[in-house]
C-alpha cells in the first residue's frame, strides 16, 4: 500500500545538478516505481516518510500554477523533467501535473528534456510536438522482463518502453534510450542498441551510483537471485580496477560501428 499525501510546493523549478543541464522540475517526491537500486532514494531523509522507498508519494498538487509566465528565463535553457522522482508514475493518470506543467511551459521556449520509465508518455505527445527543442527519454537497461518486476516492480514493462519509443519516433520526437543504470551480466546493452537502433536517436549510458543509499536493497537482492554476482560486484563498485574506463571504451567502439550517437555519464 502507497501512502499518497498531497502538497504544496513553494517551487517547482530548479537549478541543476546534473550535466548538461540548466533546470529541473520534479513534480512528485518519492516514485511508485520503487527501482531497488534508485539514486534518490535519499529523498526519504527530506521529508516526514520512513516507509520503504517506493511506498510514498507526495503530490505537489500546486506545481503547474508555480510555472512562471511572461519571462525569457528559460528561453533556450535546458529543463529536465525529471531527476528524482518520474514524471509519468501511475498517479500522473491520476493528477495529470506532468501534462498540466508541460502546458504552461510550452510558451517559455525551453530545450526540454523528458526522462521516464513509462509508456504513459506516449499520452502526452500532442504537447511535446509544441516544443521546439525536445527531447524524449526513456530508460530502459534490461530486457529480461522478469528480472525487470524484481529490480523496477513499478515501472512499465520492457515491451511498452520499448513501443514508447517507437510512437515517440513516429511522432517525430528526438528519441533518446537511457541505460541507467548499467547492471553488469544484467544489461545487455549491445543487444539492446541493436534492437532498438532504428527508433533511437541517441543512447545515453550511465553507472550505477553506489553512494546514494540504493546499495543494501541491491545487494540483498544479488545475494538471494544472483550470489555468483554479489562477489562481482562489490569488486566493481568497492574496490579499484579499471571495469568502467574498459566498459566505457567498449561502448564507444561499438556505438562508432553501428553508426549511432551516445552519450556515456559514468561516475
Amino acid at each position: 500500500m502507497i501512502k499518497i499525501t498531497e502538497i504544496k510546493a513553494k517551487s517547482i523549478i530548479a537549478k541543476s545538478g546534473l550535466p548538461d543541464s540548466d533546470f529541473v522540475i520534479n513534480p512528485y517526491r518519492g516514485c511508485q516505481h520503487g527501482c531497488l537500486y534508485c539514486y534518490a532514494k535519499f529523498m526519504a531523509r527530506f521529508s516526514n516518510h520512513h516507509g520503504p522507498w517506493g511506498r510514498f508519494l507526495d503530490v505537489k498538487i500546486n506545481a503547474a500554477d508555480l510555472i512562471p509566465q511572461n519571462t525569457n528565463k528559460y528561453k533556450n535553457k535546458s529543463i529536465v523533467m525529471a531527476s528524482v522522482t518520474d514524471p509519468y508514475q501511475p498517479m500522473e493518470r491520476k493528477y495529470k501535473l506532468t501534462r498540466e506543467i508541460l502546458t504552461k511551459l510550452i510558451p517559455l521556449k525551453p530545450k526540454l528534456c523528458m526522462l521516464t520509465k513509462s509508456d504513459l508518455i506516449v499520452r502526452d505527445i500532442d504537447l511535446l510536438k509544441k516544443f521546439d527543442q525536445c527531447s524524449a527519454g526513456i530508460s530502459l537497461s534490461l530486457l529480461d522482463d522478469q528480472i525487470r518486476k524484481e529490480v523496477e516492480s513499478g515501472a512499465s514493462a520492457v515491451e511498452q518502453r520499448i513501443n514508447a519509443l517507437k510512437e515517440l519516433k513516429k511522432a517525430k520526437i528526438f528519441t533518446v534510450l537511457f541505460m541507467s543504470p548499467l547492471l553488469p551480466e544484467l544489461s545487455p546493452w549491445p543487444e539492446i542498441i541493436l534492437k532498438t537502433k532504428k527508433f533511437v536517436d541517441e543512447f545515453w549510458f550511465e553507472n550505477l551510483n553506489v553512494k546514494a543509499d540504493n546499495w543494501l536493497e541491491l545487494s540483498i537482492w544479488l545475494k538471494k537471485k544472483y550470489p555468483r554476482l554479489l562477489k562481482k560486484y562489490r569488486e566493481i563498485y568497492f574496490t579499484k580496477n579499471n571495469y568502467w574506463p574498459k566498459l566505457k571504451q567498449q561502448i564507444k567502439q561499438f556505438c562508432q560501428n553501428n553508426r549511432v550517437r551516445h552519450q556515456i555519464y559514468f561516475h
